[in-house]
């Protein structure tokens, strides 16, 4: 039988400056928001992903490279300012080594997204715009992410 692994949340003590964590409900309104800006923008058109599988379209390509952008940008500025969390641990951003695995990983996720058409980020704003059908594509997700928790001991990283 396996062993699991048990993760304790440190306690704050008080008087500390340390923050608490904030509870997740607050998360739902930035999320809310943001399965609207995905359908807004037709991230989550099956359309608009057929049309980019097919060259068809800059549009959805224009959104990945805004992203690219954006992200490297933010880790840039981490990086030169030194920017701290809110209870003012460093953040550390690891430099990543490039492994054979990556290729195996992205082809399968890219036959995953171009089977169903969809992106395992914008599953749950699919799902609140009436694509039912997506409800499949979401446990499947979830089953795969399961998977992998049971596996990845297992796996070389």
């Amino acid at each position: 039988m396996a062993e699991t692994a048990t993760t304790t949340t440190p306690r704050i003590q008080p008087g500390s400056t340390r923050r608490k964590a904030l509870p997740n409900w607050v998360f739902l309104f930035p999320g809310i928001y943001f399965g609207w800006v995905l359908t807004k923008g037709e991230a989550i058109s099956w359309y608009r992903i057929e049309e980019m599988f097919y060259f068809g379209s800059f549009h959805m390509y224009g959104i990945f490279m805004s992203a690219v952008v954006v992200g490297a940008l933010s880790i840039w500025l981490i990086r030169k300012l030194g920017i701290k969390t809110w209870d003012g641990e460093t953040i550390e951003i690891p430099k990543k080594r490039f492994h054979k695995g990556y290729i195996l990983g992205g082809f399968i996720f890219g036959l995953g997204w171009a089977l169903t058409g969809a992106c395992p980020g914008p599953l749950y704003a699919q799902v609140g715009a009436g694509f039912t059908v997506v409800i499949v594509t979401l446990l499947s997700a979830i089953a795969g992410t399961w998977v992998y928790a049971a596996w990845r001991d297992k796996l070389p990283h």
